[in-house]
């Protein structure tokens, strides 16, 4: 089994310019090496909050990288330069959102603000598109919530096999479901 490939971006005007120290995208990278046991490797980015540029990035992550899953973190909230889930429906064919509705869900829990938050998530080509929100906490409380559905959507998509930690998180797969040869 080869790695699969994940994309990790984070949309940043502040971290892009070295002003702020990037703490989304550690977070995104150390709940995935925490929680896969399959052979994976990281591709990251780290990107203003300009929306052709985050497009751009999506779509050289999705169909020149070969990314299986692309998770975004930042460029969720209501903010005028708040743009991720905008560029996020420009790149994908479909749409899943029942991802957003499960992370807002899921924070809702923890702060009542989490109805700002505009999450969503979509499939481009053998690719799957999370936007996360950008706190380190926040993106482990959504991923928490969202993963067990991850890896099977990406076998819907015939992108790259992805096994957990059951103890961690466990991924939900339909008893017929079988790793691709």
């Amino acid at each position: 089994m080869s790695a699969a490939k994940i994309g990790f971006v984070t949309i940043s005007d502040r971290a892009s310019r070295g002003e702020y120290e990037d703490k989304g995208g550690p977070a995104m990278r150390d709940w995935f090496t925490r929680v896969l046991t399959s052979p994976w490797e990281a591709v990251v980015r780290v990107i203003p909050d300009e929306q052709p540029l985050i497009e751009q990035t999506l779509i050289e992550l999705c169909d020149v990288a070969g990314c299986s899953l692309v998770v975004t973190t930042g460029g969720t909230g209501p903010a005028l330069r708040d743009v991720t889930p905008e560029a996020t429906e420009a790149v994908c064919e479909k749409m899943l959102p029942g991802f957003g509705e499960l992370m807002r869900t899921a924070s809702l829990k923890f702060v009542p603000t989490a109805i700002l938050s505009r999450q969503t998530a979509g499939v481009r080509g053998r690719s799957l598109i999370l936007n996360l929100p950008g706190k380190p906490s926040a993106i482990d409380d959504c991923l928490n919530a969202v993963f067990p559905a991850i890896p099977y959507c990406i076998d819907l998509i015939e992108g790259a096999y992805l096994e957990s930690d059951a103890e961690k998180c466990k991924a939900f797969r339909p008893a017929h479901a079988k790793p691709r040869s």
